[in-house]
C-alpha cells in the first residue's frame, strides 16, 4: 500500500504455501483479500509475489496472466515487488542451502529470473517502479577454493548483467523501470556490508562498464549508472542484524559508495546474551534449541567476549558450541514475528526494524518496504496463530512504526 511517503509497503506471499500457479492465485484469494480489507480497506494494496519456477511457467499458459491482472484490478489489488530468490518448492520440505539452487552461476537461474520481469512489467501499474529480489550469487560453502569462488562470483556478475541488458530493453522500448535487488544474507558469497562495498567496486561496476559499453556503445560513466539502476541490492533487516551491523552504518556506506537500495525487506532474527558462566547456559541452549527445525537455515554468528565474530552454518552445529566460555551472544537467521517484543530467554532484533524505519523516514534511501515473515508453520507450537491476523498485525505494526 501506498504510505503517505514516498514508500510501498506490503508483505511477501512466500509465507503462503504453494508451488503451483493455481495454489498461489487461491492463497491470495484466501489470505491478501482479508488482509487488505484489515489494513488497507479503503485504498489499493500492493502485493509481494512470489511464484516458483514452476508457477511462473504456469501463469504464461494460456489466459492465466490476463485473468490475473483483471482480478487485481477488481479488487483494488496490484504487483510492484516480486521475490525471485526460492527457485523450487520453500515450505513442507527440506530447503537449508537449497533455497539457493539453481545459482546465479546456471542458465536456469537467469531464464527464470528474466520470466520473472517479463511477468512483473505486465502488472506493473502505469509509472511506478517495479523490483525482484534474489540470491546473494550462491551459497558460499558450494565453492571449495578461492578459485572456485572467483569463478562462481564472476559467472554470477556475467547472468545479472544479462538480466539488467534485458531490464534496459524494457526501459527503453516500454518505459517501464525495474531492478534487480540482490540479497546479502548469512554464508552466502555476498554476506555483509563490506563484501557488497567491495563486489561493487571491485567487480560488479568494471564488468559492468565493459558489458554495456559493448552492447549499446554508451561511455563508462553512463554504463555505470545504468548498472547501478538495474542492479541493486535488498536489504534484509534480519540478515543484517545476524551480522552485528547497524542500519545506519550500512546505509551510510552504501551513500557514499552510490549503492543503491532497491528494497527493504522487514524482518527480525533471534538474539541472546549468555551467563558468563557456561554451566548456566542450559535454558539459553533449550531455549534456542526449540527453534531448532528441518526445514530452513539458521545460520549463528556469535560474539566473543573480544568483539570477534564466529559463524556456525546451522543452529545444529552452534548449540554444540553454546558452552564456550569466550561467547557472549548469538545471534540466529531465523525469521520470527516483527511484532513481538521478547520470546522467553531470547529477544527479536526489533530494535534493527525500528532503527531502520527510523533512517528511512529521516532520509528515504529506498521505496519498497516487504515484511518477510515465512517461518510461521515451523514455529514453536505455542508461538502459532492464525495466520492472515499475524500478518496483518505485523502490518499494524509497521504501520504504527510510521504513524
Amino acid at each position: 500500500m501506498q504510505l503517505d511517503s514516498p514508500f510501498q509497503l506490503t508483505y511477501c506471499t512466500n509465507i503462503h504455501p504453494g508451488e503451483h500457479w493455481d495454489e498461489v492465485f487461491q492463497s491470495l484469494k484466501t489470505h491478501t483479500l482479508p488482509i487488505k480489507q484489515s489494513v488497507a480497506p479503503d485504498q489499493p494494496f500492493g502485493i509481494g509475489l512470489r511464484l516458483s519456477d514452476l508457477a511462473s511457467r504456469e501463469i504464461l499458459a494460456g489466459d492465466a496472466l490476463t485473468e490475473f491482472k483483471a482480478w487485481l484490478g477488481e479488487h483494488d489489488l496490484y504487483v510492484f515487488t516480486m521475490n525471485g530468490f526460492p527457485y523450487g518448492g520453500f515450505h513442507h520440505q527440506r530447503v537449508k542451502d537449497e533455497v539457493h539452487a539453481p545459482d546465479w552461476t546456471t542458465p536456469e537461474r537467469l531464464a527464470y529470473t528474466i520470466r520473472l520481469f517479463d511477468i512483473l512489467g505486465e502488472l506493473l501499474p502505469a509509472g511506478m517502479e517495479g523490483g525482484i529480489s534474489t540470491s546473494p550469487i550462491s551459497y558460499k560453502y558450494w565453492h571449495k577454493t578461492p578459485a572456485d569462488l572467483e569463478a562462481a562470483t564472476e559467472k554470477g556478475i556475467q547472468h545479472m548483467l544479462e538480466v539488467a541488458r534485458h531490464l534496459h530493453h524494457w526501459e527503453t522500448e516500454k518505459g517501464v523501470w525495474m531492478h534487480l535487488d540482490i540479497e546479502p544474507e548469512p554464508d552466502g558469497i555476498l554476506e555483509n556490508t563490506q563484501e557488497v562495498l567491495d563486489f561493487y567496486r571491485d567487480q560488479l561496476i568494471p564488468h559492468g562498464i565493459a558489458k554495456f559499453g559493448e552492447w549499446f556503445g554508451y561511455s563508462p560513466e553512463e554504463s555505470a549508472k545504468l548498472i547501478r539502476r538495474y542492479l541493486t541490492i535488498c536489504y534484509d533487516v534480519c540478515h543484517f542484524a545476524v551480522a552485528y551491523e547497524a542500519p545506519s552504518m550500512t546505509f551510510a556506506a552504501f551513500e557514499q559508495a552510490d549503492i543503491p537500495i532497491g528494497k527493504i525487506q522487514i524482518s527480525a532474527a533471534l538474539k541472546a546474551t549468555f551467563p558468563q558462566d557456561p554451566q548456566q547456559r542450559a535454558p539459553w541452549a533449550q531455549a534456542f534449541g526449540a527453534f531448532n527445525e528441518s526445514t530452513y537455515l539458521h545460520q549463528v554468528i556469535a560474539r566473543t567476549q573480544s568483539g570477534d565474530l564466529v559463524q556456525y552454518p546451522d543452529l545444529p552445529q552452534a548449540l554444540d558450541q553454546i558452552l564456550l566460555p569466550e561467547v557472549a551472544e548469538w545471534r540466529t537467521h531465523f525469521h520470527v514475528p516483527i511484532f513481538l517484543e521478547d520470546y522467553h530467554l531470547l529477544q527479536p532484533t526489533q530494535d534493527a526494524i525500528i532503527a531502520t524505519l527510523e533512517a528511512i523516514q529521516q532520509r528515504p534511501n529506498c521505496r519498497h518496504l516487504e515484511v518477510e515473515t515465512y517461518t510461521w508453520d515451523v514455529l514453536p507450537k505455542d508461538m502459532q496463530t492464525d495466520l492472515t491476523s499475524s500478518i496483518s498485525r505485523e502490518l499494524e505494526w509497521v504501520l504504527n512504526q510510521f504513524a
